[in-house]
């Protein structure tokens, strides 16, 4: 019954949704997260961490910098996962995927500052 509730309390939040819906196109680093939802890191990781702990989604490290996918070796939490996602609107999440654009845009500038040896960007993706 505890893992029921966890898997359900952590469905329950709109942040966390909106996260899932973000990580249903595949992996991302935190700090693409923290610019798709314009939150701070310490929020983002509360919520990454709520999700994780309901096994909702998994992390791995690279270098100092976390990366979150969703967890799809449970079968019933893949399905819950999915059956949620389909109603999760789109215009929900149109100005989260503008600003993860925006980001990931700016970073790759960035990027190639740092590879000619100016600047740093936050994860080196």
């Amino acid at each position: 019954m505890e893992e029921l509730l966890r898997i359900f309390k952590a469905l329950s939040d709109e942040t966390r949704l909106r996260i899932v819906k973000l990580l249903e196109k595949g992996e991302l680093c935190v700090c693409d997260i923290v610019a798709a939802l314009d939150i701070v890191q310490p929020k983002a990781s509360f919520h990454l961490g709520v999700l994780k702990d309901a096994g909702l989604i998994q992390d791995r490290r690279e270098g100092k910098w976390m990366h979150y996918r969703i967890h799809d070796s449970d079968v019933f939490r893949r399905m819950l996962i999915l059956t949620t996602l389909e109603k999760v609107p789109e215009r929900i999440m149109v100005e989260d995927k503008k600003r993860l654009a925006a980001f990931r845009k700016s970073r790759g500038a960035a990027l190639a500052l740092q590879e000619s040896g100016i600047g740093a960007s936050c994860c080196g993706k």
